[in-house]
Parts: C-alpha cells; structure tokens; sequence
C-alpha cells in the first residue's frame, strides 16, 4: 500500500496598519520621547489593567510606518515571540523597530525577563539587519526607556 504524501500548506503573514491622522502623517522618531508618545495614544484603555506588548515599525528616516499589536496578556505578563515581531518587521520592510509593553503594576523597573528579552531581540535584529533601537516600558503616566538607561 502506497501513501500520498500531501504537501504542507503554510499561512502567508498579514500586516494591517492603522488610518488614524498621526500615522498617516508618518511622524518622525526623535528619541524615547516622541515614541511614548505615539504608542500613548494608540494604547488601549486597559494599560492599567492588562499587559500587553506592541512594536513601531519605522523606515530608515525613523518615520514610522506603523504600529503592530504582538501580544495581550493578563496582568503580570504577556508573551513575546520574536518570529511574530520580526514577520511584521520584514513584512512590512521597517528598517528599524522600537518595542514597547507596559507594566499595569505601575512600576517602571525592568525584571529580569524584560531585559532577557530585549537582548534576545535586539540579537536577533542584528542577524536581520532590523535594529531594535529602543524598548519601552509604559505606564499611563510615564515610561521607561532602555537606550535612555543604556541598557540597549
């Protein structure tokens, strides 16, 4: 008895951008500043209530392309995985990223697993010749950011 083999059918990914004024304007990125910024308007109403980890795309000028939606998570955590991120980075040709979560403790201080993760990426970029220029922490009323602390 013979066996067809089947070929395996892969999922193309997608990349979809948000038509609000300020995106359509493709800002300009200037430093951590600018970038909590424009994530604080395009995060949710639950940033005191439920972790989650987003991404701005943006081309070689630092103008940002878009902003990715990666993971939502409970309120201690949510997950990252790097295929997803560098998918929507390459999909939609961002020279550079910034990555951002937020932390709906309030506190502003990186854990272990912050920082862990952050290297991960920014190695990763580096082999994709994506550069991960910055990760932010969020609050509703700050942030904390990374190359700013020399942690990047």
């Amino acid at each position: 008895m013979k066996k067809t083999i089947k070929p395996l059918r892969v999922a193309e990914i997608s990349i979809s951008y948000s038509l609000e004024s300020n995106i359509l304007e493709n800002p300009q990125i200037d430093g951590s500043h600018s970038a909590y910024q424009i994530f604080q308007t395009h995060w949710s109403d639950d940033i005191e209530y439920v972790e989650e980890f987003k991404i701005l795309l943006l081309n070689r000028a630092n103008r940002v392309l878009g902003i990715v939606d990666i993971s939502k998570g409970g309120v201690a955590g949510t997950v990252v995985d790097a295929k997803l991120i560098f998918g929507a980075a390459l999909k939609a040709n961002a020279s550079s990223i910034i990555l951002a979560h937020n932390h709906p403790s309030t506190n502003l201080k990186p854990s272990q697993a912050d920082i862990d993760i952050t290297r991960k990426l920014k190695k990763g970029g580096e082999l994709l010749d994506v550069t991960v220029l910055d990760h932010l922490i969020l609050t509703k009323y700050s942030y904390y950011s990374f190359a700013d602390e020399g942690m990047i």
